[in-house]
């Protein structure tokens, strides 16, 4: 790839330099850089997260025999160990899953040309204004011999995939839109339609881009040291570090952040575990005595996602997304509505009529063989991942919480299940979080370090990431259920 081969380049050159020069701090030798004519690139960021401590997230020199064949998986199929791999490789068994299912729709045996699949990940990032993938896989389209053309906007694409354009808009930002009539104008384009294989090859990578940015933003990953905004040539602040230790990003991180999340004293946090401890309690004993009907379940439904459209953060201003990533697709100013403003009314999508498990696993698996299993797996392990661990907490058990949040996400999205008590979606689930979940599945180019920091004060960041993983599987498992069930209808 060309900008990992200058990044690697340029990182060898360093190493050049630094045995060449030395530092007056730690003894090595040091001279004047102007000297050589050579410009040293270093990382803007503090790690693979603006939002997590360098120190906490894994180092590559300290991972187990697990971890180092999850690098080496990683590296060897994307030619890179990216900051999305090092931040979800605090749950690795949910990373195994999610590597394996990425190889597969990118590398493996598909519908799709390799070309196009890449092509579609840039469509489906840019909606989000996500610069970070679209400029990855901008690298990675040229490199499997994409048309350089293509990129210098849409219109420049073949016409087969400009047509997909209106359902990545309306699957990104308000899929429950979705009608068999998008899917009939797709497969019936004349001498520019889409085969139903190569369609549902499409919607799985749309759908798994569109979460990917949720992730992204959601985690604050920081952009690549080869990509734009991820590394600068001017000289550090030296300060109280050795130029080499900065350089080099040994760094502390904890003298350089500033807690966004206001003066919380850690009792305060503290008590909020615990009242959610206690929540939980009082809500399984009210199970064990009696269970609502039928129709006060459906109610607390429509009231939850009534009174979801009103969640929103104080900082929910628009975003005006870069040249860079806007070419990449139409209609800017299309975003996401919730789907019952302004007197429109959608129907309540219940899954006992259609679900991911009876309906959408078979179609993907009949139409793109494998993918269905794969999918089905990362959502099962992202939805049943546990330690029994909640803050300082340990043995507990998580199953009523982890249902609460993917819950609440199908929520939004007017989607709903007959057995569950969206009762209790209020009591486990305060406004900040609520905040924080709707802004990282809606709208992830808001998200911002301080509504990262507002919720959940005590726990992890481990913790926090697995939020994140439960909020982009739901996600998906979402957009895919009005897709699939589009086409499930075209084809009846």
């Amino acid at each position: 790839m060309r900008l990992a081969t200058s990044a690697n380049e340029a990182y060898t050159a360093s190493l050049t330099v630094s045995e060449l020069l030395c530092c007056k701090q730690c003894g090595g030798s040091r001279g004047q850089d102007e000297e050589l004519g050579i410009r040293i690139p270093r990382p803007l960021g503090h790690g693979p997260s603006r939002f997590i401590p360098e120190k906490e997230i894994l180092q590559v020199g300290s991972e187990d025999a697990q971890m180092h064949t999850l690098f080496a998986d990683s590296f060897a199929a994307l030619g890179r160990l990216d900051n999305i791999t090092l931040v979800m490789v605090f749950h690795p068994q949910y990373l195994e899953s999610f590597l394996k299912t990425q190889h597969y729709l990118l590398q493996m045996d598909g519908p799709l040309p390799l070309h196009y699949r890449h092509y579609i990940g840039i469509m489906a990032a840019a909606r989000h204004q996500c610069s970070y993938l679209v400029n990855l896989h901008v690298n990675d389209f040229l490199h499997v011999g994409g048309d350089p053309k293509w990129l210098n906007g849409l219109e420049n694409a073949p016409q087969k995939l400009q047509n997909l354009g209106e359902l990545n808009k309306v699957l990104a930002h308000r899929p429950w839109l979705i009608t068999k009539e998008h899917i009939e104008g797709l497969l019936k384009a004349e001498e520019h339609s889409w085969s139903l294989a190569e369609l549902v090859h499409a919607v799985v990578l749309l759908t798994h881009y569109h979460s990917l940015a949720s992730f992204t933003f959601g985690c604050g990953i920081s952009p690549e040291i080869h990509c734009d905004g991820g590394h600068t040539f001017r000289p550090p602040s030296v300060s109280n570090y050795c130029i080499c230790d900065i350089t080099n990003g040994n760094h502390s991180v904890d003298e350089m952040q500033v807690n966004s999340a206001g003066n919380v004293s850690v009792s305060d946090s503290f008590f909020e575990v615990e009242a959610l401890m206690e929540k939980m309690k009082q809500l399984q004993e009210c199970r064990d005595e009696e269970e609502a009907s039928q129709e006060e379940m459906a109610s607390r439904f429509e009231i939850e996602k009534r009174e979801s459209m009103f969640v929103f953060s104080s900082d929910d201003d628009e975003v005006t997304p870069a040249r860079d990533v806007s070419r990449h697709f139409e209609d800017t100013s299309y975003g996401y509505k919730d789907f019952s403003r302004h007197g429109m009314h959608v129907p309540t999508f219940r899954v006992q009529d259609y679900c991911w498990e009876d309906h959408g696993y078979s179609l993907v698996n009949r139409l793109y063989p494998d993918v269905g299993q794969l999918i089905d797996e990362k959502f099962h392990i992202a939805y049943n991942l546990t330690y029994n661990t909640m803050a300082m907490h340990k043995d507990v058990d998580t199953s009523m919480l982890r249902r609460a949040i993917w819950n609440y996400i199908h929520c939004m999205f007017g989607i709903r299940y007959d057995d569950y008590d969206y009762g209790e979606i209020n009591q486990l689930l305060d406004r900040s979080f609520k905040v924080y979940i709707k802004t990282v599945v809606c709208t992830p180019e808001k998200v911002t370090k301080r509504m990262y920091d507002s919720f959940w004060r005590q726990f992890k960041h481990s913790e926090k990431v697995h939020v994140n993983l439960l909020l982009i599987e739901a996600r998906m498992q979402a957009e895919l259920l009005y897709a699939l069930r589009a086409i499930t209808r075209y084809m009846t």
